[in-house]
């Protein structure tokens, strides 16, 4: 099957879980014998065809007035107002895309995260009759901030502004042949503001990555919290300092891996100056896993389905998580002490003084079970997608 894959960045241009996790799909379906092509943006400069392991990458410059990943500075207002307007239907970008399509011929376009393209790629595909599948991996449909979440928690309404902007989006929708969501959560927020009406819908989990596995517990004497993760309000790091703020003095430290805009990291860590608070920047995932005993997953915003819960499950480390977004989908399949609601740093601080105390029964490592590996093993994962694929294949009649 010739598989055409979109989303915004691929690696190793990585902001998030999203472009870990699409990167994971397309090798794992080139690995069963499937022709896979990915389609993402880059900064400047003509279209590129590259290979990365073993996948046909064309990176497309970005149509748009300036990029807007990876930036420590905002653009004026106007400026991000003019980039979202153009983002909602961008015709240079559909353009550049037809030409991939004609050059590529796929069985199925499978469309994730648009932000940076427009959903302006759907007609293009529409128009040569090609049958699309959209996986939400984020809001950037119904949301232009891509969070649903402001001024500090979430947006249970939306504002006038992302009402009208994506109003083409609700629209467009309707091309879709078939959408996927790696939560529940994500998939109802859309479904029930009248998105991809009539069309077929399913949740597929990530694929876990394998080069996380269970290790021998940590041998630091003290229990060991980690936080990995971008270092932003977002993630809830300042509901968890609020929580170690409240810990014992002793028998505990925090490992912090991950960076943020400097001047938000820089005011943290001197608000929250405690020696057994350990900022380690950037940190490969594999390494950091074996030196904590229980993993925070402490996102304050409704996260889809964060990638770093799905790594300390297969790292086999304990959790805390809040209840924000989709996490609670999958926290059951983590040895975990217990849940929080986002934001409540009180209780958040009760789980990891109980952690403390039963140092002994948290500083091991616990194996992923088996129903977690039914869910996201590679050949899991794709088996799933290759029936919504195929979902769309003519029949012997040649009707679909």
């Amino acid at each position: 099957m010739k598989i055409l894959i979109v989303n915004t960045l691929y690696p190793p241009d990585v902001m998030g879980g999203a472009e870990v996790s699409v990167s994971l799909l397309a090798e794992a379906f080139m690995r069963n014998g499937h022709q896979v092509a990915v389609v993402c943006l880059q900064e400047a400069g003509d279209v590129s065809i590259g290979n990365r392991n073993g996948i046909r990458t064309y990176r497309v410059q970005i149509d748009n007035a300036y990029w807007p990943f990876g930036q420590d500075r905002k653009p004026p207002p106007f400026e991000r107002l003019r980039w979202h307007l153009r983002d909602t239907w961008n015709r240079p970008a559909a353009k550049r895309f037809g030409a991939i399509l004609d050059a590529e011929k796929p069985d199925v376009v499978h469309t994730n995260n648009l932000t940076g393209f427009s959903v302006s790629l759907w007609a293009e595909a529409k128009r040569r009759n090609l049958r699309i599948v959209h996986t939400l991996r984020d809001y950037s449909l119904i949301c232009k901030r891509s969070t649903l979440f402001s001024k500090g928690s979430t947006c249970e309404q939306r504002c006038l502004a992302c009402t009208t902007m994506t109003m083409p989006h609700l629209y467009a929708s309707r091309m879709v042949d078939a959408v996927v969501s790696n939560s529940q959560y994500v998939l109802d927020r859309h479904l029930k503001l009248g998105f991809f009406p009539d069309v077929s819908h399913r949740v597929i989990y990530n694929i876990a990555d394998s080069s996380v596995r269970p290790g021998p517990p940590n041998s630091d004497a003290d229990m060991t919290f980690g936080f990995i993760g971008r270092i932003e309000p977002e993630k809830g790091i300042d509901v968890v300092l609020k929580a170690v703020s409240l810990l014992p003095d002793s028998g505990w430290q925090l490992k912090i891996a991950g960076k943020g805009l400097e001047a938000y990291e820089r005011e943290l860590r001197g608000r929250y100056d405690n020696q057994r608070i350990k900022w380690l920047g950037f940190v490969k995932p594999t390494e950091f896993y074996s030196t904590v005993d229980v993993c925070l997953i402490s996102s304050v915003w409704p996260e889809p389905l964060p990638r770093t819960l799905i790594e300390s499950i297969n790292a086999g480390r304990a959790t805390i998580c809040s209840t924000a977004g989709g996490i609670p989908e999958i926290s059951h399949f983590s040895t975990s002490l217990g849940s929080y609601e986002p934001s409540d740093f009180h209780e958040l601080a009760k789980l990891m003084k109980q952690a403390i105390s039963e140092a002994p029964k948290w500083k091991k490592a616990f194996p992923p079970r088996p129903e977690f590996a039914a869910s996201f093993t590679p050949e899991a994962v794709t088996r799933q997608y290759l029936d919504v694929y195929l979902a769309g294949t003519p029949n012997a009649d040649g009707e679909r």
